[in-house]
């Protein structure tokens, strides 16, 4: 499973690095949007569970994984910005679908605000309209390590935190890749918390109730920081939402335990294509070694 390699111009501003993974049986293209310091990488078990009943396509934000070094790195981006490079990519890999993790909940919803005619469903997993307690005390402590550069106290963050369900070996592999990003990613991240921090957390649920197509809401059942009871919140702002929590799991869902990632292939594929679904779909779990971020 070869994905095919491109990197895109975006409006003359942007270099897109993008793979896309085509099986040629699939009748729809999902695009996959990262959360905060992550990359293509941290995809890999979600790849695997939507492949080969769909074209899938992944992408690293400009300030990120191979897309870094296409570009200049000289303003931060909002998710606005982001926002508008997915338009742009669901519009050139012609995607129905879209699914995002985490913080890249925050671009998928500006996206979706602007009713892009091709999509037909969209899934937002990990992310709440709701900054908690739990969710404050890892943002404030993340943007105090982040604004001192601090690599190694915001890998030990991620781990201790969203990331404390994961198995040990991804804890080794997500610490090394968070305690060694580039200047301008810390950076970039320092801008997203403190936007959160400080933007009106309405924002998300005034771009929710533009939103015309179906919408699945996955949480984690233990995930304390982006919670099941805080993502139904979107229930009245979302005209077509559901809502799926994952038994036993954290944050990182698909990626914590073996039946974790069949629970949410199942949810995935259950409400993507509710007709096709087998009742006890074939799936594979592997443990990747690859940097997952949050």
């Amino acid at each position: 499973m070869r994905p095919e390699i491109a990197v895109l111009d975006i409006q003359g501003q942007y270099r897109v690095y993008t793979e896309f993974y085509r099986a040629d049986a699939a009748e729809k293209t999902i695009i996959l949007v990262n959360g905060s310091m992550s990359t293509t990488a941290s995809f890999a078990q979600t790849v695997k569970n939507l492949y080969p009943e769909f074209n899938v396509v992944c992408y690293d934000q400009p300030y990120a994984g191979k897309s870094k070094a296409h570009n200049l790195h000289e303003k931060m981006l909002t998710k606005e910005i982001e926002g508008q490079i997915l338009l742009e990519l669901i519009d050139h890999f012609a995607a129905e679908h879209v699914l995002s993790f985490s913080f890249g909940g925050a671009a998928t919803l500006v996206a979706l605000a602007q009713q892009p005619r091709r999509i037909e469903k969209a899934v937002i997993s990990s992310f709440s309209p709701v900054v908690n307690e739990h969710m404050l005390d890892y943002l404030e402590r993340g943007v105090d390590y982040l604004g001192s550069r601090d690599g190694n106290r915001v890998g030990d963050l991620v781990n201790s935190t969203i990331g404390k369900h994961l198995p040990s070996l991804f804890k080794r592999f997500n610490y090394r890749h968070v305690s060694s990003l580039a200047e301008h990613e810390y950076g970039q991240m320092h801008f997203h918390i403190s936007d959160v921090l400080n933007s009106d957390r309405q924002c998300y649920l005034n771009a929710a109730k533009k939103i015309n197509v179906p919408v699945l809401f996955m949480n984690g059942e233990w995930d304390e920081y982006t919670a099941a009871a805080d993502a139904k919140l979107f229930a009245g702002h979302v005209q077509h939402s559901t809502f799926s929590t994952l038994q036993a799991t954290g944050h990182f869902l698909d990626m914590e335990h073996k039946a974790a990632c069949r629970d949410s292939r199942n949810a995935l594929l259950g409400f993507l294509k509710p007709a096709q679904h087998e009742s006890r779909p074939r799936y594979q779990y592997v443990q990747d070694h690859h940097a997952l971020a949050i």
